[in-house]
């Protein structure tokens, strides 16, 4: 009953952006290509060679909810990039429809299109582009700057955002005078300084060493878990994709592949290309205690270590060896189940829910 009530709640939540059957198509006739069933299927190579064509984003449909972390993932040319740039038209879709807060966004002109990427969708990129000779207070205040808002009261904001996103003491400094890890920062303060709705992320952290880009990823969960800030992430690192993720979109050949939360992407991959990506994915840092949970027997919901629902198959392990015997999972107080070795064993090897469930 708990699942089934989170599962209303997230259906609840108001859609952000609302993309359907879009597509962007390269090359000569580009808008002939969407609606031509005898081209619309081909590969991506039999396309080029047919029609000059690319098309980097195929028929692709999918919700951003409000707030969450909807991650766009896939290798490099899969087409997630282009999608994200659709979303404001910084790259022009081919055909489809794309929606914010219900609002045709193809249909705008250029002074609402504007308002749109100043005010209620902020992009942070792979490449920093913050300005050389300007300190990072004014990169920050840059976009406020861009509004209209005045001198004191942008510096004022900037400087609360500077500190937000753990740069205080660093306002005075210049681009050249930071860590990569410290640029990327105030890109990310510039993005949140002009308060958005939406922050859209292009493979931000991807040029960053290891352990910098864990501690940006860090910073943006920390960030979403104090603001609640909706948020697409583009990304072709699955890892980085499973860490921070409510929702997954994997993406091949400009097509959305499967779609669902990093627990269904790895515990039901769609098919052999997803089962490929995953397969190395360590299941119990994923997959959580709802897969494999089982009815408590006599005075087992009574007694015993207890876990949430949402607790990981890995620290269900440990409060299972702990116990020398099974743990409770338990929500509000109630006892929604037992897990046991047997089972915790069963999700981590990859079994079904039926061998799960015998």
């Amino acid at each position: 009953m708990a699942a089934e009530a989170a599962a209303e709640a997230d259906a609840e939540r108001e859609i952000v952006f609302s993309v359907r059957n879009l597509w962007k198509v390269f090359g000569p006739k580009a808008d002939r290509i969407p609606n031509n069933p005898d081209v619309a299927d081909l590969s991506a190579a039999e396309l080029r060679e047919r029609t000059g064509c690319t098309a980097a984003v195929r028929d692709v449909s999918f919700d951003v909810k409000q707030g969450e972390v909807f991650v766009v993932m896939g290798l490099s040319g899969s087409g997630k990039s282009t999608l994200v740039r659709c979303l404001t038209r910084l790259i022009e879709p081919t055909s489809g429809d794309i929606t914010m807060d219900g609002e045709d966004v193809r249909a705008m002109d250029r002074s609402r299109l504007r308002e749109l990427r100043r005010h209620r969708a902020a992009m942070v990129f792979q490449h920093f582009g913050l300005l050389p000779h300007r300190s990072v207070l004014d990169n920050v205040a840059y976009g406020l700057e861009i509004q209209g808002m005045g001198r004191s009261e942008r510096r004022a904001k900037a400087s609360e955002t500077v500190e937000k996103v753990g740069l205080a003491g660093l306002e005075s400094r210049r681009p050249g005078q930071l860590s990569g890890g410290q640029q990327q920062r105030v890109g990310l303060a510039r993005a949140l300084a002009v308060d958005p709705e939406v922050l859209l992320f292009d493979e931000p952290f991807s040029a960053l060493d290891p352990l910098i880009r864990r501690d940006m990823q860090e910073e943006v969960i920390r960030l979403h878990r104090e603001e609640g800030r909706t948020m697409v992430f583009i990304t072709h690192d699955l890892n980085e994709a499973l860490r921070l993720g409510d929702r997954i979109a994997l993406m091949r050949d400009g097509k959305i592949v499967q779609l669902g939360t990093p627990e269904e992407i790895v515990g039901s991959p769609a098919d052999d290309y997803v089962r490929d990506f995953v397969r190395d994915v360590p299941r119990e840092q994923v997959m959580t205690v709802r897969t494999a949970m089982r009815p408590a027997r006599g005075d087992e919901a009574e007694n015993g270590p207890a876990v949430t629902p949402d607790s990981t198959v890995a620290a269900a392990i440990e409060a299972v060896a702990r116990s020398n015997g099974s743990a409770r999972v338990v929500e509000d107080g109630r006892c929604l189940g037992i897990v046991d070795h047997q089972r915790l064993l069963a999700v981590v090897a990859g079994l079904d829910n039926e061998a799960v469930a015998a």
